[in-house]
């Protein structure tokens, strides 16, 4: 594209580095490669260094460049940028001055006019991102989807100016964006996550309020905040009365007098002077349960303001297949459930499914996080048996076991749905309906996995080669 070679030009041949050989960075390097820019990159694993060895770039270690030589610093949201300590790079481009910048600001500063919906959250962001470019695409607009689901953005296609691309933004990629700010921002809802790599919640929190600061580009200007939790209120509140924005505000928890929210299990339109119930939420087997009828109410918000009608939104909604690895229903075998919630990284994440079952044969654990399974309690009635995997497994136990329930060592996935295959199958004529085998783990993966799609499509594959 024109964009990508005038934005070159603009660098009046200063190289540019690139740190983190991942997917979104071999995007970066392969786009501003044909379109002219030197490029030099760097990995502390020097496999994906390997990846680029035919493609006609520089390498960072032993490079004589002075590293304020350099346009700007592309840094893959992987890499600490402030904690648990700044990697190495990070460091020596603080010192040389230079924009330290991920592969959304690029996109960006090329195509600054292209219209964006940006959703952040802690939990639901890709199946609202989801659901929104569905229902785009279902109402005959032209829309693209990536960031940090899906296509890298620097590889969709965005040659149609009235196009919308819908972005899933991360924390680490939103702390990687000194200027871009989306048309239309969501924020879903924040719980403690990455503390790790924010150092507190206050600054986590601070990094996702940026997605509603002003656009300077944009002549939307529009957030959509649902204020169900104290620091998306907190957001919610700062945005009214800076101005920031046009506010749209979502709540699944009470009624709104200017908004989008849920009551009951209906979803109702108060956008203008008359309420308008607009469906039975519970009626979407793809949206089920208290935290996609958020998702729902705050993509439905979003379609309002980018002018799409109700009934329209409703229709398009209803066909919506759901997202793997987010409470997917695997297999049914004798009416029990074989449900793949392997995006479920944290507590609060585990907690939203294990608020839609019971009679739940859980599957946990994993590399945990700081919560641990705090705050999970109150669903102890609907758990039948717990089954432990994962470097958390005993942690976990110990957890348990100050509660008194029962649970199962398993340590790795294939004998843990072994096991809650034989136990929920042995047990579905108990009360409460036959139950479901859950892989929820409230953990990261990386202890046994590549990444959490792995870890799903492992489970998934466990369970389809079960006999019935």
């Amino acid at each position: 594209m024109t964009e990508i070679a005038n934005f070159v030009e603009t660098l009046c041949g200063k190289p540019v580095l690139v740190f983190g050989l991942g997917r979104t960075g071999l995007s970066v390097v392969k786009t501003l490669k044909k379109a002219g820019a030197t490029i030099v990159v760097g990995d502390d694993n020097m496999q994906s260094l390997l990846s680029v060895k035919d493609m006609d770039v520089e390498i960072l270690e032993g490079n004589d460049r002075e590293f304020s030589d350099y346009a700007f610093l592309i840094l893959s949201p992987g890499i600490p940028l402030t904690h648990p300590k700044p990697h190495d790079v990070v460091l020596r481009a603080q010192e040389a001055d230079i924009e330290i910048i991920c592969d959304i600001e690029l996109f960006y500063r090329i195509f600054p006019d292209r219209k964006t919906v940006g959703v952040t959250g802690t939990n639901g962001k890709s199946t609202t991102t989801t659901l929104i470019h569905h229902i785009l695409h279902e109402c005959g607009k032209t829309v693209q989807l990536g960031g940090n689901i899906g296509t890298p953005v620097l590889e969709l296609d965005v040659s149609d100016e009235n196009a919308w691309t819908v972005l899933e933004i991360s924390s680490f990629q939103m702390d990687l964006c000194p200027s871009f700010r989306p048309d239309i921002s969501v924020v879903l809802n924040l719980t403690p996550d990455h503390i790790d790599r924010h150092g507190d919640m206050e600054h986590y929190m601070e990094v996702k309020e940026r997605i509603v600061e002003l656009s300077k580009s944009s002549t939307h200007n529009v957030a959509v905040i649902c204020n169900d939790d104290v620091h998306t209120q907190r957001i919610y509140d700062r945005a009214k009365e800076l101005s920031l924005r046009t506010v749209t505000e979502i709540s699944t928890l009470k009624p709104l007098s200017d908004g989008v929210y849920v009551e009951g299990e209906y979803l109702y339109d108060h956008l203008e002077e008359e309420v308008v119930k607009i469906g039975d939420l519970s009626s979407i087997p793809s949206l089920r349960g208290i935290h996609n009828y958020q998702n729902a109410a705050c993509a439905y918000a979003v379609l309002r303001k980018i002018g799409v009608g109700s009934t329209d939104i409703w229709a398009a909604m209803n066909t919506f297949p759901g997202l793997n690895h987010r409470q997917y229903l695997v297999r049914t075998i004798n009416g029990v459930s074989y449900v793949n919630d392997s995006k479920s990284t944290n507590a609060a994440a585990a907690a939203v499914a294990l608020g839609c079952w019971q009679n739940v044969y859980w599957i946990v654990g994993g590399r945990q996080k700081k919560t641990g399974l705090d705050g999970l309690e109150e669903f102890f009635p609907c758990l039948k048996h717990t089954f432990l995997i994962g470097e958390a497994t005993e942690d976990f136990a110990d957890w348990f076991d100050k509660y008194g329930l029962d649970y199962t060592r398993c340590f790795n996935l294939e004998k843990a749905v072994a096991e809650a295959h034989e136990m929920a199958q042995e047990n579905r004529g108990q009360p409460g309906g036959a139950g479901v085998v859950l892989l929820s783990p409230a953990c990261a993966s990386f202890d046994q996995f590549k990444s959490f799609e792995d870890r799903g499509d492992k489970f998934a594959a466990f369970v389809n080669a079960l006999e019935e």
